[in-house]
């Protein structure tokens, strides 16, 4: 490996995030944005030129800190954008984006079935294969000459001019990959998608060096390398399975931000995990960067808790945390609930039609348990046990993990105190030299008994949907 820093590139659904590393895997600077939707004609589309000017201004400042070396792009894993003669075609449409459902019922007439794609049906974009539907159907002849590119390979196209696909975006829901084949699945081929699909490509392939433009923009060397890049919870799951803490374990890593991903690592491989998921409670099959199978659930949990009790922070002074901790005890021994339906079509309940919540006093403590048991649900419909690993954003939220451990006694609940999950995946990808994870710490349960409330919550979450 060359000598010189990394900067990972980290595309959100909420946000954008660029870090820059160096050779020992120290984070010597971070930029973010919070990414915008944009009408675009009839539709709404990703925030293509918003992100690219951020981007611009943080390299630019990321070149006068230290000796930059390589960018490694990170993405969620619904977007997708088409390339035509070196420019891009179509604004890449937003997944939450509800016009693509007008040809919903066309198009679920050509998926594979859950069996074989383990992409189930989702709502709006969520699947980029309806993207693709839609957009062939708007402008077809333009579109069957583009080039078919995963969101976070569009960046590193954008840096390098390369155009490639990588298999964790593919085998992320997209119903155009069949993981347990290694294959694309038949609604791709039958299609033309598969052809059209940029090669497929390792994501710790280095693809180029950063375009001439880019160099001239932001002040980056020319020697600076481009990688292919990484779906990003695949990026968190990669860092979480290579913790010395989880070696020999059963492990399931819990991503948490916009999304909350619980992606399984069974100690041993059990094709039956994955042929038993379920396909009408969020269960998919996620694609690991070695390309194999990973029996995977999720919820929009950040999404939830942003309903629920607003932009609030997880308190920093004791006693604001004692105060929320006492009223999330308070809630469970009143028997207080709130109900699955906040965000409709995903989730382990993902028809469930919430009533209108009365104001309560304590917001964050009821969101953030409401967010364990969605967690605790999801958890055992992939078949998790022995060992859960929380990261991401809510592994700082002690209300949040601490009600999950007591939800489950009969799991070791860890929780990484490190929040760059996605990037140091990103670094091991690029080869750097990170020094040992940070220690994990175990999440303490609640003085509580849970389980009668647990189930009362079940049994009601079940009637709602």
């Amino acid at each position: 490996m060359a000598a010189g820093w990394t900067i990972v590139l980290d595309v959100g659904k909420t946000h954008s995030k660029a870090t820059l590393w160096d050779e020992v895997g120290l984070c010597r600077a971070q930029r973010m944005r919070t990414n915008q939707r944009l009408a675009s004609g009839s539709s709404l589309t990703l925030d293509v030129s918003g992100i690219e000017k951020w981007l611009q201004e943080a390299l630019a400042e990321f070149a006068k800190i230290g000796p930059v070396r390589a960018i490694v792009p990170v993405a969620h894993g619904a977007g997708v954008a088409l390339l035509r003669r070196g420019a891009l075609q179509f604004a890449p449409l937003d997944y939450e984006w509800q016009g693509v459902a007008a040809k919903r019922a066309t198009y679920d007439k050509q998926r594979d079935s859950f069996r074989l794609s383990g992409s189930p049906a989702l709502p709006a974009g969520l699947n980029f294969g309806i993207q693709l539907h839609w957009l062939e159907g708007l402008k077809s002849a333009e579109f069957r000459t583009c080039t078919i590119v995963p969101w976070a390979q569009y960046w590193a196209w954008v840096l390098s001019g390369v155009a490639v696909s990588e298999v964790t975006s593919l085998g992320c829901h997209s119903d155009i990959w069949r993981p347990h084949e290694r294959a694309h699945s038949a609604l791709a081929i039958t299609r033309g998608w598969a052809e059209r699909l940029a090669p497929l490509t390792p994501a710790g392939q280095i693809l180029g060096t950063l375009e001439p433009d880019w160099v001239a923009r932001t002040g980056l060397s020319p020697r600076v390398e481009v990688y292919c890049g990484v779906h990003d919870s695949n990026a968190a799951f990669l860092d979480a399975r290579n913790h010395g803490s989880l070696m020999g374990h059963d492990c399931t890593v819990l991503s948490t931000g916009t999304w909350f991903v619980a992606l399984r690592s069974p100690l041993h491989p059990d094709l039956c995990v994955a042929e038993s998921l379920s396909e009408h409670r969020d269960c998919l099959v996620n694609v690991d960067t070695a390309g194999s199978p990973v029996p995977s659930a999720r919820f929009m949990g950040g999404r939830e808790i942003e309903l629920l009790a607003g932009n609030l922070a997880t308190p920093d002074l004791p006693e604001l945390r004692n105060s929320e901790q006492r009223a999330l005890v308070e809630a469970i021994e009143c028997n207080e609930m709130t109900l699955p339906g906040g965000v409709s079509g995903v989730g382990p309940y993902p028809n469930a039609k919430r009533g209108t919540l009365s104001p309560r006093e304590h917001p964050l403590a009821h969101a953030h348990l409401y967010a364990a048991l969605l967690a605790d649900v999801s958890l055992d419909l992939i078949g998790s046990r022995d060992t859960v690993l929380i990261e991401g954003r809510f592994s700082a939220a002690p209300l949040f993990t601490r009600t999950l451990a007591t939800l489950r006694p009969g799991t070791q609940v860890l929780v990484s105190n490190d929040e760059n999950g996605v990037a140091r995946g990103a670094l091991r990808i690029a080869k750097v030299a990170c020094p040992e994870s940070p220690a994990l710490s175990v999440a303490e349960p609640l003085a509580v008994d849970i389980t009668r409330y647990r189930d009362a919550w079940r049994d009601a979450a079940e009637r709602a949907a």
